[in-house]
Protein backbone atom coordinates (compact mmCIF):
# COMPACT_ATOMS: atom_id res chain seq x y z
CA UNK A 1 0.00 0.00 0.00
CA UNK A 2 1.46 3.15 -1.21
CA UNK A 3 1.93 5.70 2.34
CA UNK A 4 0.40 8.90 2.87
CA UNK A 5 0.41 12.14 0.25
CA UNK A 6 2.40 13.97 2.39
CA UNK A 7 4.94 11.82 2.98
CA UNK A 8 5.24 11.77 -0.42
CA UNK A 9 5.38 15.22 -0.99
CA UNK A 10 7.74 15.86 2.12
CA UNK A 11 9.81 13.66 0.58
CA UNK A 12 9.87 14.55 -3.07
CA UNK A 13 10.09 18.23 -2.33
CA UNK A 14 13.72 17.71 -0.44
CA UNK A 15 14.55 15.60 -2.72
CA UNK A 16 14.17 18.73 -5.94
CA UNK A 17 16.04 20.63 -3.44
CA UNK A 18 19.01 18.82 -3.57
CA UNK A 19 18.46 19.19 -8.10
CA UNK A 20 17.73 22.76 -7.58
CA UNK A 21 20.91 23.70 -5.35
CA UNK A 22 22.75 22.05 -8.21
CA UNK A 23 22.78 24.78 -10.56
CA UNK A 24 21.99 27.56 -7.72
CA UNK A 25 24.35 31.13 -8.33
CA UNK A 26 26.34 28.53 -11.54
CA UNK A 27 24.33 30.61 -13.92
CA UNK A 28 21.70 28.20 -15.19
CA UNK A 29 20.64 28.77 -18.63
CA UNK A 30 17.71 31.11 -18.70
CA UNK A 31 15.13 32.27 -20.86
CA UNK A 32 12.02 34.07 -21.23
CA UNK A 33 8.45 32.08 -21.80
CA UNK A 34 6.00 33.08 -24.54
CA UNK A 35 3.50 36.36 -23.94
CA UNK A 36 5.37 37.79 -21.33
CA UNK A 37 4.81 35.02 -18.74
CA UNK A 38 8.21 35.25 -17.12
CA UNK A 39 11.57 33.55 -16.93
CA UNK A 40 12.47 29.99 -16.95
CA UNK A 41 15.50 28.22 -16.32
CA UNK A 42 17.30 24.92 -17.04
CA UNK A 43 17.12 24.11 -13.11
CA UNK A 44 13.15 24.97 -13.28
CA UNK A 45 12.96 22.08 -15.91
CA UNK A 46 15.09 19.80 -14.39
CA UNK A 47 13.01 19.91 -11.38
CA UNK A 48 9.80 19.45 -13.02
CA UNK A 49 11.46 16.60 -14.63
CA UNK A 50 12.11 15.04 -11.43
CA UNK A 51 8.64 15.48 -9.91
CA UNK A 52 6.73 14.20 -12.47
CA UNK A 53 8.41 10.87 -12.24
CA UNK A 54 8.71 10.83 -8.60
CA UNK A 55 5.08 11.96 -7.99
CA UNK A 56 3.20 10.54 -10.70
CA UNK A 57 5.16 7.19 -10.42
CA UNK A 58 3.60 7.09 -7.15
CA UNK A 59 0.75 8.07 -8.07
CA UNK A 60 -0.26 6.76 -11.91
CA UNK A 61 -3.97 7.67 -11.42
CA UNK A 62 -3.43 11.43 -10.74
CA UNK A 63 -4.01 14.35 -12.76
CA UNK A 64 -0.83 16.87 -13.09
CA UNK A 65 -0.67 20.48 -13.23
CA UNK A 66 2.78 22.67 -13.29
CA UNK A 67 3.93 26.00 -13.97
CA UNK A 68 6.34 24.07 -16.37
CA UNK A 69 4.41 21.36 -17.79
CA UNK A 70 2.03 21.52 -20.82
CA UNK A 71 -1.62 21.85 -19.69
CA UNK A 72 -3.73 18.28 -19.95
CA UNK A 73 -7.09 18.53 -19.92
CA UNK A 74 -7.57 15.00 -18.51
CA UNK A 75 -6.45 16.28 -15.10
CA UNK A 76 -10.01 17.72 -15.24
CA UNK A 77 -11.22 14.10 -14.54
CA UNK A 78 -9.34 12.78 -11.91
CA UNK A 79 -10.12 12.24 -8.62
CA UNK A 80 -6.72 13.30 -7.59
CA UNK A 81 -4.34 16.54 -8.93
CA UNK A 82 -0.70 17.54 -8.48
CA UNK A 83 -0.33 21.04 -8.51
CA UNK A 84 3.05 21.83 -8.72
CA UNK A 85 5.33 25.15 -9.04
CA UNK A 86 8.63 23.11 -9.43
CA UNK A 87 10.66 26.45 -8.62
CA UNK A 88 8.65 29.55 -7.42
CA UNK A 89 10.63 32.30 -7.33
CA UNK A 90 12.61 31.76 -10.61
CA UNK A 91 13.42 35.51 -10.29
CA UNK A 92 15.16 35.03 -6.95
CA UNK A 93 16.91 31.82 -8.16
CA UNK A 94 18.50 33.37 -10.86
CA UNK A 95 19.82 36.39 -9.10
CA UNK A 96 20.97 34.29 -6.29
CA UNK A 97 18.50 34.97 -3.80
CA UNK A 98 17.54 32.30 -0.83
CA UNK A 99 13.91 33.31 -1.15
CA UNK A 100 13.13 30.27 -3.73
CA UNK A 101 10.65 27.77 -2.96
CA UNK A 102 9.41 24.17 -4.64
CA UNK A 103 5.31 24.18 -4.10
CA UNK A 104 3.88 20.70 -4.06
CA UNK A 105 0.23 19.99 -3.20
CA UNK A 106 -2.73 17.53 -3.80
CA UNK A 107 -6.37 18.57 -5.17
CA UNK A 108 -8.91 16.26 -4.28
CA UNK A 109 -11.74 17.50 -6.70
CA UNK A 110 -11.64 21.44 -6.17
CA UNK A 111 -10.00 21.03 -2.25
CA UNK A 112 -6.24 20.67 -1.43
CA UNK A 113 -5.82 17.90 1.22
CA UNK A 114 -2.03 18.16 1.42
CA UNK A 115 0.75 20.27 0.93
CA UNK A 116 4.10 21.66 1.22
CA UNK A 117 6.46 24.56 0.30
CA UNK A 118 10.27 23.70 0.76
CA UNK A 119 12.69 26.58 0.62
CA UNK A 120 15.79 24.57 0.29
CA UNK A 121 18.96 27.17 0.86
CA UNK A 122 17.13 28.09 3.96
CA UNK A 123 16.30 24.55 5.24
CA UNK A 124 12.70 25.32 5.84
CA UNK A 125 10.21 23.09 4.95
CA UNK A 126 6.02 23.88 5.41
CA UNK A 127 3.61 21.26 5.66
CA UNK A 128 0.10 20.73 5.96
CA UNK A 129 -3.05 18.18 5.63
CA UNK A 130 -6.74 18.58 5.58
CA UNK A 131 -7.14 17.32 8.76
CA UNK A 132 -4.01 18.50 10.76
CA UNK A 133 -1.95 21.28 11.63
CA UNK A 134 0.35 23.46 9.68
CA UNK A 135 3.68 22.65 10.58
CA UNK A 136 7.37 24.25 9.99
CA UNK A 137 10.38 21.59 10.03
CA UNK A 138 7.79 19.07 12.09
CA UNK A 139 6.79 22.06 14.46
CA UNK A 140 3.35 23.41 14.79
CA UNK A 141 2.60 27.17 13.40
CA UNK A 142 -0.58 29.34 14.01
CA UNK A 143 -1.28 32.93 12.23
CA UNK A 144 -1.00 36.12 14.35
CA UNK A 145 -3.79 37.72 15.95
CA UNK A 146 -2.71 41.03 14.49
CA UNK A 147 -5.61 44.33 13.27
CA UNK A 148 -5.24 47.39 11.51
CA UNK A 149 -3.85 49.70 11.58
CA UNK A 150 0.01 48.40 11.80
CA UNK A 151 -0.25 45.20 10.29
CA UNK A 152 2.28 44.38 8.44
CA UNK A 153 1.23 42.43 5.26
CA UNK A 154 3.23 40.71 2.11
CA UNK A 155 1.91 42.46 -1.17
CA UNK A 156 3.01 43.48 -4.15
CA UNK A 157 3.03 47.98 -4.58
CA UNK A 158 -0.28 47.33 -7.18
CA UNK A 159 -2.35 47.12 -3.67
CA UNK A 160 -1.76 50.59 -2.76
CA UNK A 161 -3.57 52.03 -6.09
CA UNK A 162 -6.40 54.37 -4.40
CA UNK A 163 -8.85 52.87 -7.01
CA UNK A 164 -8.74 49.37 -4.78
CA UNK A 165 -10.26 50.74 -1.66
CA UNK A 166 -13.45 52.32 -1.04
CA UNK A 167 -11.83 55.11 0.81
CA UNK A 168 -9.34 55.76 -2.07
CA UNK A 169 -6.71 55.14 0.18
CA UNK A 170 -5.22 51.73 1.23
CA UNK A 171 -5.82 50.79 5.26
CA UNK A 172 -2.92 51.68 7.53
CA UNK A 173 -0.68 48.68 7.42
CA UNK A 174 3.33 48.09 6.45
CA UNK A 175 3.55 46.48 3.13
CA UNK A 176 6.37 43.88 2.72
CA UNK A 177 7.51 42.09 -0.04
CA UNK A 178 8.99 38.47 -0.29
CA UNK A 179 9.84 36.84 -4.13
CA UNK A 180 7.90 33.62 -3.99
CA UNK A 181 4.48 33.96 -3.95
CA UNK A 182 4.34 30.61 -1.99
CA UNK A 183 6.76 31.49 0.82
CA UNK A 184 4.58 34.76 1.32
CA UNK A 185 1.80 32.24 2.31
CA UNK A 186 4.02 30.73 4.92
CA UNK A 187 4.81 33.12 6.40
CA UNK A 188 1.37 34.57 7.15
CA UNK A 189 0.99 30.79 8.44
CA UNK A 190 3.73 31.19 10.77
CA UNK A 191 2.93 34.56 11.96
CA UNK A 192 6.09 36.05 10.97
CA UNK A 193 3.77 38.34 8.78
CA UNK A 194 -0.11 39.37 9.67
CA UNK A 195 -1.95 39.07 6.07
CA UNK A 196 -1.01 38.75 2.23
CA UNK A 197 -3.16 39.75 -0.54
CA UNK A 198 -3.18 39.82 -4.42
CA UNK A 199 -5.73 42.14 -6.20
CA UNK A 200 -5.00 40.67 -9.58
CA UNK A 201 -5.45 36.63 -10.99
CA UNK A 202 -3.35 34.10 -8.85
CA UNK A 203 -1.89 31.05 -10.69
CA UNK A 204 -3.22 28.13 -8.48
CA UNK A 205 0.75 26.03 -8.68
CA UNK A 206 1.17 29.69 -6.81
CA UNK A 207 -0.82 28.98 -4.25
CA UNK A 208 -1.97 26.02 -3.53
CA UNK A 209 0.10 24.45 -1.24
CA UNK A 210 0.49 27.42 0.71
CA UNK A 211 -3.19 28.12 0.91
CA UNK A 212 -3.77 25.10 2.88
CA UNK A 213 -0.92 25.73 5.32
CA UNK A 214 -2.61 28.85 5.57
CA UNK A 215 -5.90 27.44 6.44
CA UNK A 216 -4.62 24.80 9.12
CA UNK A 217 -2.42 27.59 10.84
CA UNK A 218 -5.79 29.14 12.01
CA UNK A 219 -5.99 31.74 8.51
CA UNK A 220 -9.24 32.59 6.55
CA UNK A 221 -8.27 31.90 3.50
CA UNK A 222 -10.23 33.49 0.45
CA UNK A 223 -9.86 35.02 -3.24
CA UNK A 224 -9.81 38.47 -3.10
CA UNK A 225 -14.05 38.67 -3.19
CA UNK A 226 -14.06 36.85 -0.05
CA UNK A 227 -14.78 33.29 -1.68
CA UNK A 228 -13.55 29.96 -0.68
CA UNK A 229 -10.31 28.97 -3.35
CA UNK A 230 -10.74 26.14 -5.61
CA UNK A 231 -8.02 24.46 -7.18
CA UNK A 232 -7.56 22.05 -10.10
CA UNK A 233 -9.88 24.34 -12.27
CA UNK A 234 -10.17 24.11 -15.92
CA UNK A 235 -8.48 28.20 -16.47
CA UNK A 236 -6.00 27.11 -14.20
CA UNK A 237 -5.81 30.80 -11.82
CA UNK A 238 -7.80 31.85 -8.81
CA UNK A 239 -9.27 35.87 -8.44
CA UNK A 240 -6.61 37.27 -6.73
CA UNK A 241 -6.49 36.01 -2.58
CA UNK A 242 -6.49 37.68 0.72
CA UNK A 243 -5.06 35.54 3.89
CA UNK A 244 -4.82 36.24 7.23
CA UNK A 245 -6.10 35.86 10.61
CA UNK A 246 -9.85 35.95 11.03
CA UNK A 247 -10.10 40.06 12.40
CA UNK A 248 -7.78 41.36 10.06
CA UNK A 249 -9.08 39.40 6.77
CA UNK A 250 -12.40 41.15 8.00
CA UNK A 251 -10.68 44.33 8.24
CA UNK A 252 -9.01 44.32 4.59
CA UNK A 253 -12.26 42.94 2.90
CA UNK A 254 -14.49 45.99 4.42
CA UNK A 255 -12.10 48.52 3.09
CA UNK A 256 -12.00 46.41 -0.14
CA UNK A 257 -13.79 48.47 -3.55
CA UNK A 258 -13.32 45.84 -6.42
CA UNK A 259 -14.57 44.96 -9.68
CA UNK A 260 -17.11 42.10 -10.25
CA UNK A 261 -15.90 38.86 -10.18
CA UNK A 262 -14.82 37.35 -13.84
Amino acid sequence: MPGPDIELLVQAAQDAGQIARRYWRREPATWEKDDGAGPVTEADLAVNDFLIGRLLGARPDYGWLSEESPDNPARLDAAHCFIIDPIDGTRAFIDGQEGFSHSLAVAEGDRITAAVVHLPVMGLTYAATADGPATLNGDPIHVSDATLPGADVLATKSVLDPAFWKDGRPPEFRRHFRPSLAWRLCLVAEGRFDATLSLRAAWEWDIAAGSLIAERAGGVVTDMHGAPMRFNTAQAWGDGMVIAGPALHGQIMAGLKLPPRR
